[in-house]
């Protein structure tokens, strides 16, 4: 990029993920330093979202940031095979089985989910190095039987398990713009997220599906429980599947990014 600029050309940055200023060995301090430098001199910064503006701590540089977002789904695959009136009272979680996910926060809320109501049954659907400490704590409560661990699924069943969830939970510690989320939304299953990344964009608590405000297993059991006897959840799945319907198809993400190389052409000129 320095290169570039000392050829007196444009630089224009997708910027696909925030350069993690937690870490404190040498290589991360100075990949940070890197990035603050590129986000000086870049042309301009290009975000899949709004509220990563915020999330990311990139205020000082919103002069120069543009939106376009390449999410789009396959709506031939995605599709609401079950009517959410006919699913069985059963929630889940399905994603990468690591501690950023959260996942571990949603086990240790299964005891109090499931002592809320009998008849409910949970999934946790994925792999990853949590496995085993997950299976061994669900063992431990006593709650083994009711909780379904497929392991990994594939993307080609996973409509399939979508549509037979009544609520999909998310409680990251930290996120882009998840798929899952989009997918889930297009199968008519409302999610329960933690407001990380570019979820708020998309979910609005009570209306296209549900917000916690940390994911602690009593925020967690608290908000899956407000989720599950909301009066108009079905309501809710629809006005989801209708918001990724109209927003994340091919034809929109094209739209967005025409949008953004337009302005980008007029500023070269």
């Amino acid at each position: 990029m320095i290169a570039a600029k000392m050829l007196n050309n444009k630089v224009y940055w997708l910027l696909p993920s925030k350069i993690s200023l937690l870490s404190k060995d040498m290589s991360s301090k100075l990949t940070a330093v890197l990035s603050k430098i590129c986000y000086n001199i870049c042309s301009k910064i290009i975000l899949y979202s709004p509220s990563l503006v915020s999330c990311w701590n990139l205020e000082p540089y919103c002069h120069k940031i543009l939106i376009a977002h390449e999410h789009f789904l396959n709506f031939n695959t995605l599709i609401l095979t079950t009517p959410f009136p006919d699913r069985h009272p059963l929630i889940g979680y399905i994603g990468r089985l690591s501690g950023e996910k959260g996942v571990q926060h949603f086990a240790q809320a299964l005891p109090a989910i499931l002592g809320h109501r009998q008849d409910l049954r949970a999934l946790i659907g994925g792999d990853g190095q949590l496995k085993v400490s997950i299976t061994s704590s669900l063992q431990r409560r006593g709650i083994a039987d009711r909780v379904d661990i497929p392991g990994w699924i594939s993307h080609d069943d996973l409509p399939g398990y979508l549509n037979q969830l009544r609520l999909l939970v998310l409680p990251s510690y930290t996120e882009g713009l998840p798929n899952i989320m989009l997918e889930a939304m297009a199968c008519g299953t409302p999610v329960l997220a933690t407001p990380v990344g570019a979820i708020p964009d998309v979910i609005i608590d009570g209306n296209t599906g549900f917000l916690m405000e940390n994911n602690s297993p009593e925020c967690i059991a608290e908000n899956v429980v407000r989720a599950l006897e909301h009066p108009d959840l079905e309501g809710i799945a629809k006005r989801a599947r209708a918001l990724v319907e109209r927003e994340f198809t091919f034809e929109k993400a094209v739209e967005r990014w025409r949008n953004v190389l337009e302005e980008v052409g007029d500023d070269g000129r």
